[in-house]
C-alpha cells in the first residue's frame, strides 16, 4: 500500500508540541506532555501523551469552548467540581462551554497515557482556573494572555 497523503495522516508523523503556554509555576506541573495537533481549523484535535505524575492542564473551565477527551491508552484521573473518577481506554468525558465545572486529567499511573482532545476553538473563549489565581483570554491577534482572575 502506498504512503498516506492528506487528508489521511498517521498522527505519529506529526511533529509533537512539547512545551506549554502556562507561566511558571504552572508550566512544570504539566510537562513533560506531548501534543500532536491534527491540523483542523474550525475545531482542534490533539493526540496527547501525558507522562506519569503529570497533569493535562491546570484545573479549568471555558466560557465559550466545548471540550471532549477520549482515552486511547492507559488511565487518567478526571478531576471535576464533583470529585474524581478513573477513566481508562475507551472512556470519554465532555465539558460544555459555560458550565463553570472545572476539569483536569491527572496521570497517577506509572506508564504514559494517550488521549484525544477535541475543542471548538471559539475566538471569544476565556478560561478560569478556580484552584489558582489564574485566568486567560485571547487578545486581538488570537494570542493567549494570562492574568490574575481579577484581571491584574
Amino acid at each position: 500500500m502506498k504512503p498516506l497523503t492528506l487528508p489521511a495522516l498517521d498522527p505519529a508523523t506529526v511533529t509533537p508540541r512539547l512545551g506549554s503556554g502556562y507561566p511558571e509555576p504552572f508550566r512544570s506541573r504539566v510537562l513533560p506532555r506531548e501534543k500532536r495537533a491534527l491540523g483542523l481549523t474550525r475545531f482542534g484535535v490533539n493526540l496527547t501523551t501525558l507522562s506519569p505524575g503529570r497533569e493535562s492542564a491546570i484545573r479549568h473551565h471555558h466560557s465559550h469552548e466545548d471540550e471532549l477527551v477520549y482515552v486511547l491508552e492507559g488511565e487518567l484521573v478526571l478531576r471535576t467540581d464533583a470529585g474524581e473518577q478513573l477513566l481508562t481506554a475507551g472512556m470519554c468525558a465532555g465539558f460544555p462551554a459555560g458550565s463553570g465545572d472545572a476539569h483536569q486529567l491527572v496521570n497517577r499511573s506509572d506508564v504514559p497515557a494517550r488521549y484525544l482532545e477535541v475543542g471548538s476553538r471559539d475566538p471569544d473563549d476565556a478560561v478560569v482556573y478556580p484552584d489558582d489565581d489564574l485566568a486567560v483570554h485571547k487578545d486581538a491577534t488570537g494570542a493567549y494572555v494570562f492574568s490574575r482572575r481579577d484581571g491584574a
